[in-house]
């Protein structure tokens, strides 16, 4: 019996997966998620979160290892990626002392703690691999679309391997790999630049006065408990108080905008973000369409898999989809960089790729 966490330590949250695996098969999956803006609370707060997540998960003492993977470093509580990394490091040493720890890098490789000091940047922002790995055990050909409350990320899976061109998110950005919008915290007035309103079409605001997770949630693609970052105001995640900020946007308010007005204004954001999904999806597959002999099956993952990473896949023709959710439980495509680095890590401590039950 093994029992391993993997940590998905991110600049807004940080997602943990418990599971417990027997001769290559998973026995128990448990999962829990901090949500911890680290550039607002400070990173000498992370190893408190850490130390949280492991008392929620972790029943017993019995702890055999711990797979990490991170994107905090990106933020600019940290001066470079080098010393975000070298923290994040640190608070898992602290927290996880009596553990081995195993950290994942771009290569979708386990290495040390000592060698991924070495390389950082070898293992900052590589959570899309852990992602990558999972499915890959699973679909030996398939293009990934993972839609999370920030970002997007499109990995390409060729014959059983990651087969990405980008390894940082520099070169990522630059080649379709990542689009950098998401389910909850997106800027609207990064998503569009005006809206089509009475006849005309209005300029926007470059105020953060609303942000992705109001879109969805007028558009009921989320609930109120999806919503689990800060608004841009601090109110209320209710459909009343999200029509208030999305009115904002064209520097209106709810009394001189109706009801069906803001709904029509988040229809058309939503658009957009597919648009923008699609845009970067199209330049992977056509990158990549030749390896495809037998035609592209799309794997949507995240938060936003089905109102934003399906859309954006039909939206340039790609129409055989398939939800990690139902491959594995929603629970899990939420929180797919977690719960893959845990079982890259438990595979590595068995000695042989663990499997999962499909449900």
């Amino acid at each position: 019996m093994v029992s391993v966490v993997g940590l998905d330590i991110g600049g807004v949250n940080t997602k943990a997966a418990l599971i417990v695996t027997q001769d290559g098969n998973v026995k128990k999956l448990k999962t829990a998620i901090e949500y911890f803006p680290i550039w607002k609370r400070g990173k000498e707060g992370l190893p408190q979160v850490l130390g949280k997540l492991r008392k929620l998960l972790v029943e017993t003492s019995t702890l055999n290892g711990v797979g990490v993977t991170m994107t905090a470093e990106l933020s600019d509580v940290y001066w470079s990626k080098k010393e975000g990394v070298n923290h994040i490091l640190d608070c898992v040493s602290q927290i996880f002392a009596d553990v081995p720890i195993f950290v994942l890098n771009v290569d979708a490789k386990l290495i040390s703690v000592k060698d991924a000091r070495k390389k950082p940047l070898k293992v900052a922002a590589a959570n899309w691999a852990a992602t990558g790995w999972m499915v890959s055990q699973i679909i030996e050909n398939c293009l990934i679309i993972d839609v999370g409350s920030t970002t997007t990320s499109i990995i390409p899976i060729i014959i059983g391997r990651i087969v990405a061109s980008g390894r940082t998110d520099l070169e990522k950005l630059l080649n379709g790999e990542l689009v950098y919008t998401g389910t909850l915290r997106t800027n609207v007035a990064a998503i569009i630049n005006y809206i089509p309103i009475r006849e005309g079409k209005a300029r926007v605001s470059s105020e953060l006065f609303a942000q992705s997770g109001d879109v969805h949630l007028l558009l009921n693609h989320i609930k109120e408990e999806d919503y689990i970052v800060e608004t841009a105001d601090g109110r209320k995640k209710t459909k009343k108080e999200a029509m208030a900020r999305l009115a904002r946007v064209v520097c209106a308010d709810v009394d001189i905008l109706d009801d069906q007005e803001i709904v029509d204004m988040a229809r058309f954001i939503c658009e957009k973000q597919v648009e923008r999904i699609a845009e970067g999806l199209g330049q992977v597959y056509e990158r990549m369409k030749k390896r495809f002999q037998d035609g592209v099956t799309v794997v949507v993952s995240g938060l936003g898999r089905n109102f934003l990473g399906k859309k954006a896949a039909e939206k340039i023709g790609l129409d055989k989809v398939i939800d990690l959710g139902e491959l594995y439980g929603g629970n899990v495509a939420f929180m797919s960089p977690s719960v893959g680095v845990a079982l890259m890590a438990a595979s590595k401590l068995e000695g042989k790729t663990v499997k999962w039950k499909q449900s």
